[in-house]
């Protein structure tokens, strides 16, 4: 009967009705549990969100100095920043390949594997030395990665070196100062007891020679920084009671600009303390500082009456050298240093009538600026 075939597809559909329900509800229970795992997962941070911090991560590596690469668990490289490839001389892409085929002795591995981080350990790669610190990524207890950040451990020492020598370029300026003090102080007490010969003599004396000097710097040497390094020694050889020359036939412009102040305060201050140091051993200690820019070169001469270099040693200027006793032998390392960064040379040999001389020769152009 027709009202059979009726009841029979209501019937259906009222059992299709309910068993669509029972589907939807479970489905609509497991994906709210599915978007609260993911949510878990993701730290309860929307799409928006993600891709906002996707876009602080690539600008922080693009803007970090020090060089970052980050490791899966398998040591399968995931991200590296342009300063890693350009410390390590990395080039193409090397996104999910092994570290250790790409960068050797990165001991990526032993972090992974004890879990524990390590901070501001020296490591040498492809010949260069390197402060590393490696971090584990963790997750529950287990390892998900690493990260490794490293820094040229050679720009620190020279940021170290520098800062060094500004202070002491400091201290010779506040040399000077106390020197000029004392020089006050005696000629109040010539004229407080009445010595006012000695008092004109002295102030005499004085005038002269700082005529003399100042007439050489002012008229001779046009570079303020240069001026400031001779000036600040004059005061501490006043107080070492070392006579400190400069050769009136010196003549100096303005140093070119790919010479940084505080490069040649560390090249000629080293090279002065030096010679004033080694001079003391005289009766009459003695130095003198020559400068000429005549030619392509930036020439610098300072020589000493000292005992002059040990015939026993070649190398002055290696590193931790120095007949000072321990804990002293780097600022000549460091002058070689820096005159090898100016593409310049450095020489030195003993005099024939007792002391030393040290040449130190800057090239006025780089060899990329002259090709240009």
């Amino acid at each position: 009967m027709i009202q059979d075939v009726h009841a029979a597809i209501w019937q259906r559909i009222g059992l299709l009705g309910i068993i669509t329900l029972v589907i939807v509800s479970v489905a609509a229970i497991g994906s709210l549990q599915l978007s609260r795992s993911i949510r878990k997962d993701m730290y309860g941070l929307e799409p928006f969100q993600i891709a906002g911090m996707y876009d602080e991560r690539q600008a922080t590596l693009a803007a970090i100095r020090e060089g970052v690469i980050a490791v899966d668990a398998d040591a399968l490289i995931t991200t590296l920043n342009d300063s890693a490839k350009k410390l390590l001389g990395i080039s193409g892409d090397v996104i999910g390949k092994p570290i250790d085929k790409i960068i050797e002795g990165t001991q990526i591995q032993k972090v992974l594997s004890e879990k524990k981080a390590e901070y501001n350990r020296e490591l040498t790669m492809r010949g260069r030395v390197y402060i590393v610190n490696r971090e584990p990524i963790m997750r529950n207890e287990h390892v998900r990665g690493a990260v490794c950040t490293f820094r040229d451990k050679t720009e620190m020492i020279e940021m170290a070196n520098t800062l060094s020598d500004i202070k002491k370029y400091s201290d010779d300026l506040r040399a000077q100062n106390h020197e000029f003090t004392n020089k006050l102080y005696a000629i109040s007490g010539y004229l407080h007891l009445g010595f006012y010969e000695k008092a004109e003599r002295y102030i005499e004396e004085e005038t002269t020679r700082h005529d003399e000097q100042g007439q050489v710097l002012t008229t001779s040497i046009k570079d303020a920084t240069v001026q400031a390094i001779l000036m600040g020694k004059a005061g501490r050889a006043s107080e070492l009671k070392v006579t400190l020359r400069v050769d009136p036939t010196s003549h100096l412009d303005t140093l070119p600009n790919h010479m940084g102040s505080s490069q040649i305060i560390s090249i000629l201050g080293n090279v002065i303390d030096n010679a004033l140091e080694a001079a003391l051993v005289n009766e009459v200690p003695q130095v003198s500082v020559f400068i000429t820019d005549i030619g392509d070169d930036v020439v610098f001469e300072v020589s000493d009456n000292g005992a002059g270099l040990p015939t026993d040693f070649l190398d002055v200027t290696k590193r931790g050298f120095s007949t000072k006793g321990r804990s002293r032998g780097f600022g000549l390392s460091i002058v070689e240093e820096l005159v090898s960064h100016f593409e310049g040379w450095f020489e030195h040999h003993s005099l024939p009538e007792g002391g030393s001389l040290f040449s130190i020769y800057l090239p006025k152009t780089l060899r990329g600026e002259s090709d240009d």
